[in-house]
């Protein structure tokens, strides 16, 4: 077998090990120079082009650097941007394109373009989010936007991960993430943690769904965080 099929392989093994296990998205780390990005400002302002640099600090992206249509190059500070869309590399796109698992009219969210979800495109948007005790708002990455229509899941850059994938000798995906961060409603997100799920959060989370804390309250897992966002998107 050839190096090249073997990665094949392995990442589409990798791949269905994650959404299987999660069915959340997977941070976006490359990015398409050569793919059109789509941005909006604050002020209502589009600008599509190509991304030719992404500033991060902390793991947050603080600068996109873009050369829009016209051949113009500009760089945009996150804070000046509402929402964007911005278009993954080849293994990032392959490891983010949804099928019709889900009904994105029912479940998903209202307010995002679920063609280019659908397509892999990262979606980022602008949240309330607390870090230390501290509101800020921040460019934050959804990762359920196919059902979010009750509860937000955003990226959490510090994430430590649960055990990798490995096959032939190669690492060819991670494990899912022990911490998100979690709007609930119309309240501002906050960094839900693996070790704090079971023990203090769960209830607190669903304390409103009834049907949420009787089905999988006697055995509380990580794994089946998304199984209680659709259970919970469900409640009256």
């Amino acid at each position: 077998m050839s190096f090249k099929t073997l990665l094949t392989t392995a990442v589409a093994i990798a791949i269905a090990f994650s959404l299987n296990a999660q069915e959340l998205l997977q941070a976006t780390n490359g990015i398409s120079t050569q793919k059109t990005a789509y941005i909006t400002l604050q002020d209502g302002t589009t600008v599509e082009g190509q991304v030719k640099k992404l500033k991060r600090k902390k793991g947050l992206i603080e600068e996109v650097r873009i050369k829009k249509e016209d051949g113009d190059k500009q760089s945009i500070a996150s804070s000046d941007i509402a929402f964007m869309y911005l278009p993954p590399s080849g293994l990032d796109k392959l490891a983010n394109s949804l099928d019709n698992a889900f009904d994105t009219q029912q479940w998903g969210a209202e307010d995002v373009d679920h063609e280019l979800i659908k397509d892999g495109y990262a979606y980022f948007e602008q949240a309330q989010v607390y870090v230390k005790k501290k509101e800020r708002t921040l460019l934050m990455q959804l990762l359920n936007p196919h059902f979010a229509n009750k509860v937000r899941v955003y990226h959490d850059p510090f994430a430590r991960e649960t055990a990798s994938v490995g096959v032939g000798g190669f690492t060819v995906a991670g494990g899912i993430d022990k911490s998100y961060y979690v709007q609930h409603g119309e309240d501002s997100a906050f960094r839900l943690k693996k070790k704090d799920y079971k023990k203090d959060q769960f209830g607190e989370m669903w304390k409103d769904c009834a049907a949420v804390a009787e089905q999988y309250g006697e055995d509380v897992d990580w794994d089946d965080l998304v199984t209680h966002i659709l259970a919970y998107s469900k409640c009256e």
